[in-house]
């Protein structure tokens, strides 16, 4: 099965130009600081969009590299985010990658199904017995969905939701892959090694 995670990666090259890019501007801004007619709010607001630009195209290069060797099945599970994302409909997506999770999850409801963007969706409706807890995917297969993750104890300054500690908590613990769509938002967010990072899915 041909594995359509690596049709959405950026290359290295563009990642790597896209740094020497935006040392680039910066390096030209520090120099033209102290020059007459300099606009320095409007250089730092270009600045602004180059980093919003760098981070974008970084996202989508990171993601890539932790989902490739653990499922080919990239644009399934994209396009169920996005239309989660559109539809503000909260999500917990958990790719298992070398680490075991079972023996930090509590086990929700067995599926063995295959992955689809329509199942993915479908389990996180509202009216779902299943919507409430997090979807377990390993290798190409939903495992289990209902499933109930370890909420992190580390305080935060901007109050988290239930998703988003569950995501991080088994972050913690495992080097699980955890996607989050916010029920309030539609933010999308993943969760690596304990930290929880903000991301665009990356066009096809």
């Amino acid at each position: 099965m041909e594995n359509n995670c690596k049709k959405l990666s950026p290359e290295y090259s563009d990642v790597y130009q896209q740094f020497q890019y935006m040392s680039t501007q910066m390096q030209n801004m520090l120099s033209s600081m102290d020059q007459e007619g300099i606009d320095i709010l409007k250089n730092l607001r270009l600045l602004s969009q180059i980093c919003s630009d760098t981070g974008k195209l970084v996202s989508a290069y990171h993601l890539s590299r932790l989902l490739v060797p653990y499922t080919n099945q990239c644009n399934e599970i994209f396009n169920a985010i996005k239309l989660l994302s559109a539809q503000r409909k909260g999500a917990l997506i958990v790719i298992e990658r070398e680490d075991k999770i079972n023996d930090w999850i509590t086990t929700g409801t067995p599926l063995s199904a295959k992955i689809s963007s329509t199942l993915l969706v479908s389990i996180f409706h509202v009216g779902s017995p299943l919507h409430d807890g997090a979807v377990l995917i390993r290798n190409n297969t939903i495992v289990s969905a209902a499933n109930v993750l370890p909420l992190t104890r580390k305080l935060y300054k901007n109050k988290l939701g239930t998703r988003h500690r569950a995501a991080i908590g088994l972050s913690e613990k495992t080097d699980a892959l955890t996607f989050i769509v916010s029920e309030e938002t539609g933010g999308k967010s993943f969760t690596f090694n304990g930290s929880l990072y903000g991301f665009e899915i990356p066009d096809e």
